[in-house]
């Protein structure tokens, strides 16, 4: 599977460790925010991994910040991305069964076996694995496609 990746300044320690577990489990991990620093701007490098995932060109995102939510926020914005901020294995993969998300984004504070457990399970989730769901997202995805505000 191909990750695209992303943290703010001070998630990079974290970012580089589940970027090294990625890869021993042969993923192969695209690094958007190679460099940080404190005057970054997060939503600059959560688009970058969600515009990676809506051109195909990579599979899922994770996306790493203090809280996961700034990223999170950010990152539901680009269209055609669903981005969960996943508190635990659970969340992970509800947030893949039920509602097809493509991108995950989780704050640093949590411990990284963790965070681990999290990735895995949001990686090896089926997606929308009933029709209720597909038919919720379906709706969700004709809204973003066809509103228009004014």
């Amino acid at each position: 599977m191909k990750i695209a990746i992303a943290s703010d300044h001070r998630g990079v320690s974290y970012k580089k460790e589940v970027i090294e577990y990625l890869k021993s489990k042969n993923h192969e991990v695209i690094d958007c925010s190679p460099v940080n620093n404190p005057t970054d701007d997060y939503p600059d490098f959560a688009f970058k991994v969600c515009n990676l995932v809506v051109s195909k060109e990579a599979d899922i995102g994770i996306l790493v910040c203090r809280t996961g939510i700034g990223m999170s926020i950010a990152a539901n914005k680009v269209k055609g991305i669903r981005c969960a901020k996943v508190d635990s294995v659970e969340d992970a993969i509800l947030s893949r069964n039920d509602n097809g998300a493509n991108v995950m984004s989780f704050n640093y504070t949590k411990d990284m076996n963790e965070i681990k457990e999290m990735i895995d399970a949001f990686i090896g989730a089926e997606v929308l694995n009933d029709e209720r769901h597909r038919r919720r997202v379906g709706k969700i995805t004709e809204y973003e496609e066809t509103t228009k505000i004014v």
